[in-house]
């Protein structure tokens, strides 16, 4: 970060927000390009929070900024230049969504890193559209209503015109509202107490002592949420021993539908980076033989790291497209009592947790998903036992990779009945992601 910047409080921790707005801009992970920030400088815990706040903030807002944008300037906000737009994000974000930043240091920080950029003579329409903006929010100004459902959904809750279309189509306009506020509020973060080191009371008790707020998550019985974390997860009390680990409640429902038997073969087919794996391990105490498939070997490398630390010794890794495991390993063919597909999936249930997704999925990326899953389940199907339990998951909202997704195998595969079948909904009393689970037994033959 330039020196010339360290003079004005808040400058350098607004310019690597503007930073990250930029990366994710261009194709790149929000909580990569985070990441990438936090590694680069070296940022104070509360600047650590403002530059999350600001940058995972304007991606979650990306089109009810653009609105105003277009509202207040003369060029509409997509045909403005990336970096200028970005920029104007950056500070209406703190203008219209921000209570607790004075309108003065938004405006003045915002201008000042157009004066310190190439943005130098664009710096006055900056200033203009922002004390605009501040003046319509003095006024209780909104911007104008649209005559479509769909348009007035996407622009007040800020998700892409195609997913409010499809929202109210699938929930009716109220109920719509209310999954795509879950979509920008931000979750507490979940924890799953490993049971093969510790028990929920003793955990709860360690962050009681630390200070971090904390409460039991009804009906999920390994579930702790933290509501108010001091830094970053991997120092809170218990991580380096694998006391727990990060998973949402939602998840968390998905291991224990195998109802797996100590020393059943089971096999998770999309395993990485490992939560449903060693979860299973947990709840067989270790007795019995998992195999954890992905056919990336970076995220297959997450598997073992986290195997290791939780202490979970029957899993086997497999680097492998598991499309094609009937075919590499034949002998695999009726071979394992439990399967899990938590497939690929668009991710529309996890959007609270990663707000970037919402601009880089599309319907063109949903119906290849939808080929992908019914591949996996055709490809899995034959590695059942007679007797034995599918469980389908996915993390997300859309019926095409979900029910009808389970309903078109089941048509297919008529040795297949379906037992269960639940999806959850973001902005449920649950208040976990959503999720789609679908529990299938393998007809006795």
């Amino acid at each position: 970060m330039s020196k010339n910047l360290s003079s004005i409080k808040g400058l350098e921790a607004r310019k690597a927000a503007w930073e990250v707005l930029q990366a994710v801009g261009r194709g790149a992970f929000a909580d990569v390009a985070l990441e990438r920030i936090f590694n680069l400088y070296s940022f104070k815990s509360i600047d650590k929070a403002l530059i999350t706040e600001l940058s995972y903030g304007a991606i979650r807002q990306r089109y009810f900024l653009d609105c105003w944008i277009d509202f207040l300037g003369k060029i509409s906000a997509k045909k403005q230049p990336p970096l200028f737009r970005w920029l104007l994000h950056l500070g209406l974000y703190q203008i219209l969504k921000m209570e607790r930043i004075p309108p003065a240091a938004a405006i003045n920080t915002t201008v000042e890193l157009a004066k310190k950029s190439y943005l130098k003579k664009l710096a006055p329409v900056v200033n203009g559209i922002l004390r605009s903006a501040l003046r319509c929010k003095e006024k209780g100004c909104l911007l104008p209503k649209k005559s479509n459902p769909s348009l007035e959904l996407a622009k007040n809750e800020s998700i892409p015109v195609w997913l409010a279309k499809e929202l109210i189509a699938w929930r009716g306009i109220e109920n719509a509202y209310e999954v795509a506020k879950a979509f920008n509020s931000i979750n507490s973060i979940d924890l799953r107490v490993n049971t093969l080191r510790a028990d929920l009371n003793e955990v709860k008790q360690n962050f009681d002592s630390f200070g971090i707020k904390n409460k039991l998550i009804p009906n999920c019985p390994f579930g702790i949420e933290i509501l108010a974390g001091v830094g970053e997860p991997k120092r809170w009390p218990g991580y380096a021993e694998g006391k727990w680990s990060v998973q949402d409640r939602s998840s968390q429902l998905i291991a224990p539908l195998l109802d797996s038997l100590p020393g059943e073969r089971i096999l998770d087919a999309c395993a990485a980076p490992g939560g449903k794996s060693t979860h299973i391990a947990e709840l067989l105490k270790n007795k019995g033989e998992i195999w954890a498939v992905d056919r990336s070997n970076l995220r297959a490398q997450k598997v073992l790291a986290n195997a290791e630390r939780l202490g979970t010794k029957c899993i086997k890794l497999l680097v492998d497209d598991s499309n094609d495991l009937l075919i590499k390993r034949p002998e695999w063919k009726a071979y394992f009592h439990r399967i899990l597909i938590d497939a690929p999936c668009s991710g529309l249930g996890t959007l609270s947790r990663h707000p970037d997704a919402k601009w880089r999925i599309n319907e063109k990326n949903i119906k290849e998903l939808v080929i992908l899953q019914n591949q996996l389940l055709d490809s899995l199907a034959p590695l059942l036992i007679s007797g034995g339990r599918l469980v389908y998951s996915t993390c997300t909202i859309h019926p095409e990779e979900n029910f009808l997704q389970i309903k078109k195998f089941i048509k297919k595969h008529s040795e297949f009945s379906l037992e269960y079948e639940k999806q959850i909904w973001p902005g449920e009393e649950w208040n976990g992601d959503g999720f789609y689970i679908a529990v299938l037994n393998k007809v006795i033959t």
